[in-house]
């Protein structure tokens, strides 16, 4: 492939590539590029938002380019500052130790464990020492710290900012250094981090890495990041129904978004789609598609087809829309069905709630509903009905 053909795919859904002619140099060289992306173990599992960088890896991978996985044991430790409106407590080693083990298992459904390098930057890190930190410290200023945006805002609204944050974009672009990478990716939210790499890299005498930003990929909700505390992601390790029953919950409009940024079908393939969309086709078997492609990546093409079949013999045929409002809501020890349909917009009061039951008007997951004791409990995930043509999907967290 032409290193033409190949940018062409390293920038599809790419936000952004910090230098693009430098990336063309690379490329024309006709050499395996070293293709970094670091991954702080902060929770155990990885979801939809995790994969969209993992994915532009798959692509490098596939061009024939040498992926460095790496998982930031030690940054880990210290917690990373982005986007937050406060310090962020550290890890503890075990946490790191357990979450990493998570990661490893999870990252090989989408890349190839023969063709990538996991590497830890304790490696390294736990070499450095307090003389080396220190001397890290001393090739960044805080002026240019207080560049970030997160940062900034921080100071100026008197929010604290701890010491050991200033050194976690150090440490990231030390990591670049210790790898030696051509290429780091990470999300717009990490640009600061990843210039850093570039900067340190010239300090040491070593061609600056080129840096390529992937958006941040929306949740169930289609307006705030995917994200586990806000419950609206899909988890690479949710079960092949639940996952492409979630899939089934987007907008359409967020159904394109979601083929940009999670499909390996073609640019073209998806025009196609997209066209046959426009004259007249139903979304839903576009999602239909999409659900189809993302279960049989994490699960098999069997369960897949599987979870499709489910999917009709349970809404489908019950007329059910292809566009689901998503409702989360909060509670701890659950919550009863009545107050979920009057917090999803189903009914107008609880009382309303309890009436509907009575009369048979409400179902759970396309079942009718006849007891007006159930309590939803805390990671429920169902599909309210009131109704011929009322309906929520209600999560519980």
């Amino acid at each position: 492939m032409s290193p033409n053909e190949s940018l062409s795919i390293i920038r599809r859904g790419a936000e952004e590539i910090l230098l693009e002619p430098e990336l063309e140099k690379k490329l024309a060289r006709g050499k395996p590029l070293r293709i970094k992306a670091g991954f702080d173990p902060t929770a155990p599992d990885l979801h939809f938002g995790h994969t969209v960088l993992i994915n532009k890896l798959k692509q490098f991978q596939d061009l024939g380019h040498e992926i460095l996985f790496l998982i930031g044991d030690f940054t880990g430790m210290i917690g990373d500052p982005t986007g937050k409106s406060q310090t962020r407590p550290p890890l503890t080693r075990e946490e790191v130790q357990e979450n990493a083990k998570s990661y490893r298992e999870q990252v090989f459904k989408i890349l190839d464990p023969d063709r990538t390098q996991v590497v830890f930057n304790s490696q390294w890190m736990s070499e450095v020492g307090a003389t080396g930190v220190i001397r890290l410290a001393a090739k960044h200023t805080v002026a240019r710290m207080l560049e970030r945006e997160d940062f900034n805002k921080r100071y100026k609204t008197g929010q604290p900012i701890a010491i050991h944050e200033f050194l976690y974009p150090l440490i990231q672009g030390w990591d670049s250094v210790a790898l030696k990478a051509d290429v780091e990716l990470g999300g717009t939210d990490q640009k600061f981090n990843l210039l850093v790499g570039r900067q340190l890299q010239e300090q040491e005498g070593l061609e600056p890495q080129v840096v390529l930003t992937m958006p941040i990929l929306e949740g169930l909700d289609g307006v705030q990041k995917m994200s586990k505390s806000l419950g609206n992601y899909i988890g690479i390790t949710d079960p092949p129904d639940e996952m492409f029953g979630k899939i089934m919950s987007i907008s359409d409009d967020l159904m394109w978004r979601y083929f940009e940024l999670l499909s390996f079908r073609s640019l073209g393939e998806l025009a196609e789609l997209r066209r046959q969309v426009d004259e007249g086709m139903n979304p839903r078997d576009a999602k239909f598609e999409l659900g189809t492609e993302l279960v049989a990546r994490f699960h098999s093409g069997d369960q897949a087809g599987q979870a499709l079949q489910n999917f009709v013999e349970r809404f489908q045929k019950g007329a059910m829309p292809s566009d689901i409002p998503v409702c989360v809501v909060r509670s701890d020890e659950g919550l009863p069905i009545a107050n979920a349909l009057k917090d999803a917009g189903l009914v107008s009061s609880t009382s309303e709630g309890i009436r509907m039951i009575k009369q048979g008007a409400v179902r759970l997951d396309g079942e009718r509903l006849d007891d007006r004791g159930v309590v939803l409990a805390k990671g429920s995930d169902v599909v309210c009905q009131v109704g011929k043509r009322k309906f929520a999907r209600i999560q519980v967290r």
